[in-house]
C-alpha cells in the first residue's frame, strides 16, 4: 500500500494546543468498523456505550520530565536534552540540541550543578549517549530539574504538566503520553467499573519513534521503532477471562492496542511477560485480541491512522475524519476522542 493513501486534509488551526479544561468534556465519535456509521457524543457519556462484560485495557505509563535544559561546563553555551532510552544507571541515550558541535568529552551542567553530563559517545543516527554524575537519587532529580517534553505539533508550554499525564499513570519512562487516556477522569472510570466493565492496566513506555514519519512510498518497507511493554499476570488473566465469556477487549489507545497483539499467542489468549514491540499493524493485519479501540485523531501519512485503518478499514477511517474535520473536532495529542466499535 502507498503511504499517500492515508493522507488527509487537516486545517492547521484544527490541531488542539492546549487541553480543555475538564478531561471528560472532549468530543467523542463513535465509529462503527463494519458498516462505517458515524454518531457524535461527548467522552463523559463513554460509559453509556459500553457493555457489561467488556473489558478496558489501559496503558499505566508516565510520561518522563525528560527535557533538561543546562549549559556547556565550560563555556556556558546553552544545550537542551531529551532523554530517550536508559541504558544503565548512570548512561542514557539522549537527543542533543543543537546537535552538530557536541564532541566526544563534552562536559554539561544542569541546575545549580546538581546535575553533571559527559558525552561519552555518538551513535547511528546523531543521538548521544550521556553518562551523567549526580548525588542521590536520579528521577528524583530528574523530577526536579526536568520537564515534560511536548510532542512538535504543541508550541505552548502547559501551566500544569499533569495535563500531559493521564490520572492513572504510574510506571515512569515515556517520551509521549499514551494520549487516548487523557480524557479520564477518576470519576469516569468509577462509573465505567459500576457498569461491570473490566479494568486492567499494561505498561507500553511511549518513544519519539512514534512521531517518526514514514519515508517510504510504500508502507510495507517502513521499519518500525522498538518500545518496552509488559503485561503482568494478573491483566493478562483479566483479558483472558474476559476472552472466554465472551466480552469485548476495547484498548485505550494503540499503545495498548499494540502491546496486547504483541502478547497473543496462537490460541487467541494473551501470555504475560516483558519485552520491546516493534510490531507495525496495517491493513491486512488480523486482530487476535482487539475488538474495539478508543484512540485519538492521528496525523496523516502516520503509523498510528494506518493502525486504526486496519481496525475500521481506510475507506472508513478516512470518511471519518473527514466528518472530524467538517465538524471542527480537534486534533492529535489534546484534541477529540474516536471509539471504534
Amino acid at each position: 500500500m502507498n503511504k499517500s493513501d492515508f493522507y488527509y486534509e487537516l486545517p492547521e488551526e484544527l490541531i488542539a494546543q492546549t487541553p480543555l479544561q475538564k478531561r471528560d468534556t472532549s468530543r467523542l465519535m463513535l465509529l462503527d468498523k463494519r458498516t462505517g456509521q458515524i454518531q457524535h457524543s461527548h467522552f463523559y457519556n463513554l460509559p453509556d456505550f459500553l457493555k457489561k462484560g467488556d473489558c478496558l485495557v489501559i496503558n499505566d505509563s508516565r510520561v518522563l520530565p525528560a527535557r533538561l535544559i543546562g549549559r556547556k561546563k565550560y563555556t556556558g553555551g546553552h544545550i537542551e536534552l531529551l532523554l530517550l532510552r536508559n541504558i544503565d544507571s548512570h548512561r542514557w541515550e539522549c537527543l542533543v540540541k543543537p546537535g552538530k558541535k557536541i564532541k566526544m568529552g563534552t562536559k554539561l551542567v544542569f541546575g545549580d550543578n546538581e546535575l553533571e553530563g559527559t558525552i561519552v559517545d555518538v551513535i547511528e543516527g546523531g543521538n548521544r549517549i550521556v553518562e551523567f554524575k549526580y548525588s542521590g537519587i536520579f528521577m528524583e532529580v530528574l523530577e526536579k530539574l526536568g520537564k515534560t517534553p511536548l510532542p512538535p505539533y504543541i508550541k505552548k508550554e502547559l501551566d500544569d504538566p499533569e495535563r500531559y499525564q493521564t490520572v492513572y499513570s504510574k510506571e515512569l519512562g515515556s517520551a509521549a503520553a499514551p494520549t487516548a487516556g487523557l480524557h479520564f477522569t477518576k470519576e469516569l472510570l468509577s462509573r465505567v467499573e459500576e457498569n461491570g466493565v473490566k479494568i486492567c492496566y499494561l505498561t507500553l513506555h511511549v518513544g519519539l519513534g512514534t512521531f517518526r514519519p514514514v519515508k517510504e512510498t510504500q508502507i510495507e518497507e517502513h521499519l518500525m521503532h522498538s518500545e518496552f511493554c509488559t503485561i503482568s499476570k494478573d491483566s493478562a488473566e483479566i483479558v483472558n477471562s474476559t476472552i472466554q465469556d465472551g466480552g469485548r477487549i476495547i484498548s485505550v489507545g494503540t499503545t495498548s492496542c499494540r502491546t496486547l497483539e504483541s502478547f497473543a499467542d496462537g490460541d487467541g489468549y494473551v501470555q504475560p511477560g516483558s519485552h520491546w514491540t516493534d510490531i507495525f499493524i496495517y491493513p491486512g493485519y488480523q486482530f487476535k485480541i482487539v475488538n474495539a479501540l478508543i484512540t485519538n485523531f492521528h496525523l496523516p501519512e502516520s503509523t498510528l491512522i494506518m493502525l486504526v485503518s486496519a481496525l475500521a478499514g481506510r475507506e472508513n477511517i478516512l470518511n471519518a475524519y473527514h466528518v472530524a474535520v467538517n465538524e471542527r473536532y480537534r486534533f492529535f495529542s489534546f484534541g477529540d476522542a474516536m471509539f471504534i466499535r
